[in-house]
């Protein structure tokens, strides 16, 4: 994976000795000097202003546009982000229901061929850009309808995110009682074991059902036995929950990246405080050890099913938040220069190694569960998904030592895991809005998002609400996102080309681009979420609830994302018609002459850069297969 330094000058390596050819062709905008008899010597550095935020010129007629304070605060935002719900109540349950330890060959192999990949490039789209998910498509007019597919996507897993977020604060609040009240039986429960084992059962218990369970279907959703006969009135309760929620929301994305800067540092470090004292107390309690190692334990038979490598990719795009947009907007208000390289591989080594610490710490309470009932450590997992944050969590917590102590770390540490991811992806569908009317002030525009979020919200937290989260996060969370991937993929590397990409971040990074990226983003992550989608849609399993209603709403929450593509095409098609066909294509697909650095500086020299790469690859002069090749393995620039 390692990156190849670009020098400013000759390139001093035995493999590229140098010569007497221009040394202006060896960095990006160097103007091409007059042959002379002096010996010739590298040219001057480029040199990075200090203060990038007020260096650079925008592009006459642009906007102003916030920075962040400082890169910390990029890699705060994104470690909040991309560190969230999906590594504690996600990927614990999805390794164990896919071979355990066997689950992290498949998810590092993922990582590594799809996750990584996919995480840098859109890292490198917004910084180099310095445009929003959407206008980021300026590289390709044609595909904006990927932008936004993907600001819709984003939409539909904020609706229900927050509410999750909303019931960690209603767990939060009920946490400080004496007694925990999903501890203990209530007298109308039938068949109800309570999970503080210190606690007597309710009369005769046949096939019983945890209280902790009960308590969360029960008395905390009212949940309702399907949606057939409606979805009934939001529960108060959880509605005023919801509002908190967002309130915080607001507070925190008031003011753009001017406050959510500020408030990633909290965002992004305190979770890690909670996660590490939760799993220093776990692991030293009774039978803790055992769960760990039932976590650990490989099932290789689970290695050859096309399940496992599905629930890697999904678990991947679920944990980076990749292809919603939120990556590229972080990343559009960085300096040009900073070294957004470093950040990506921080970003996603931390979010697999924080699945790790979960995925031991979660397992440990459940071996200790496990060992205090007497019981195996399968038994006592339970389902996943909501279920298992707030029905087998919340049992095993009410058997440890200090019952309240434990909740309460583990809810606060939901809860501002969950607000962390939710910021990042409010701030997406803020800033597009903001980028189409940047005459409304940041206050005004966050305050109408989050009041529509809170309105949306309210279905969430109705008796029938559940279903309507599993049918949103099915069919909008899921299949839309795997779709934007693909699309994402297609329109950068296919139609932009990678040639083209890589010369960006040569240009802006002064890197060469390796052969190992060269390869991922050209073949490898596109072939396999082609695969991994097209798996998806042969081997779909309709949702068991909701009758044919559901099913209709779920594949119109789907399509009215996919269509988006196409209507975007043929829009454009419109807009660029010529009477040739052909040349039609080419205007439509091809980058607009605003594509580029924000800078106008930047962008002069960018577009010297380019046209003497275009010279070097015209002297060449490669048959397109030839060129697809020198493509995949950098030979372009390794000539120079």
């Amino acid at each position: 994976m390692s990156q190849t330094h670009v020098n400013n000058g000759f390139d001093m390596s035995s493999e590229n000795p140098p010569t007497d050819r221009d040394p202006s062709l060896n960095r990006p905008g160097s103007p091409k000097p007059k042959r002379s008899t002096k010996p010739d010597l590298p040219p001057p550095a480029l040199k990075v202003p200090v203060n990038e935020k007020k260096a650079f010129e925008d592009i006459e007629g642009a906007p102003e546009r916030m920075m962040w304070s400082n890169q910390i605060e990029f890699l705060m935002s994104c470690i909040a982000t991309s560190v969230g719900l999906g590594n504690v109540w996600r990927f614990p349950f999805v390794a164990y229901q896919n071979g355990g330890g066997a689950f992290l060959i498949p998810y590092i192999i993922v990582l590594f061929l799809v996750g990584k990949p996919m995480y840098y490039l859109e890292c490198v789209l917004g910084q180099f850009s310095s445009r929003n998910s959407v206008k980021v498509w300026s590289l390709s007019p044609a595909m904006k309808g990927t932008g936004y597919a993907q600001a819709l996507g984003c939409g539909y897993i904020l609706s229900y995110y927050v509410v999750i977020v909303g019931l960690c604060l209603y767990y939060l609040s009920m946490s400080f009682q004496s007694t925990l009240p999903w501890a203990v039986c209530e007298p109308g429960w039938e068949n109800c074991v309570p999970s503080d084992p210190n606690s007597a059962p309710v009369g005769t218990v046949v096939n019983g059902t945890s209280s902790a369970e009960l308590y969360f279907l029960r008395t905390v959703l009212q949940q309702s036995d399907g949606i057939e006969g409606g979805l009934g009135a939001p529960i108060w309760y959880l509605t005023l929950c919801l509002l908190a929620t967002w309130v915080i929301i607001f507070v925190i994305v008031a003011q753009g990246v001017k406050s959510s800067g500020k408030a990633a540092y909290f965002l992004a470090l305190f979770p890690y405080v909670v996660m590490i004292i939760l799993f220093i107390t776990t692991v030293i309690l009774p039978g803790a050890g055992t769960g760990i190692l039932f976590f650990i334990t490989p099932q290789w038979s689970k290695l050859l099913e096309l399940d496992v490598w599905y629930a890697a990719v999904t678990q991947v795009f679920f944990s980076l938040t990749v292809c919603t947009g939120a990556i590229i907007m972080f990343s559009s208000y960085n300096g040009f220069k900073q070294n957004v390289y470093r950040d990506a591989m921080i970003v996603t080594t931390l979010d697999t190694l924080t699945s790790l610490l979960s995925g031991f710490t979660i397992f440990g309470i459940l071996g200790n569960l496990a060992n205090e009932l007497n019981s195996r450590v399968e038994d006592v997992v339970g389902s996943g998904g909501t279920g298992l944050a707030f029905i087998s969590y919340p049992d095993a917590i009410a058997k440890t030592f200090m019952p309240q102590l434990f909740s309460v770390l583990f809810f606060l540490m939901m809860a501002v895991l969950g607000v962390g991811s939710s910021v990042a992806l409010l701030s997406t569908i803020n800033t597009v809005v903001m980028d189409a009317f940047p005459n409304v002030p940041t206050v005004f525009m966050s305050a109408l998002c989050c009041t529509v979020g809170f309105l949306v919200g309210l279905v969430y937290v109705t008796p029938g609400g559940q279903y309507i989260l599993e049918l949103v996060d099915y069919y909008g969370g899921t299949f839309l996102v795997l779709f934007c991937a693909i699309a994402e993929i297609i329109g950068v590397f296919w139609i932009y080309g990678l040639e083209n990409l890589c010369l960006d971040i040569e240009y802006m990074l002064d890197i060469k681009t390796s052969p190992y990226w060269r390869m991922c983003w050209g073949l490898i992550t596109p072939a396999m979420m082609i695969i991994v989608f097209l798996y998806a849609l042969i081997s779909y399993e309709a949702l068991l609830f909701g009758g044919m209603a559901g099913y209709v709403a779920g594949y119109l929450l789907l399509i009215v994302g996919i269509l988006l593509v196409p209507i975007s095409i043929c829009l454009t098609l419109y807009k660029y018609r010529t009477g040739n066909f052909i040349e039609t294509l080419k205007l439509s697909f091809r980058s607009k002459e605003s594509w580029g650095p924000r800078s106008a500086g930047e962008r002069r020299t960018w577009l010297s850069f380019k046209e003497d790469a275009k010279v070097l690859r015209e002297k060449l002069n490669p048959s397109r297969i030839t060129h697809v090749w020198y493509s995949l393995i950098g030979s372009y620039r390794r000539r120079i």
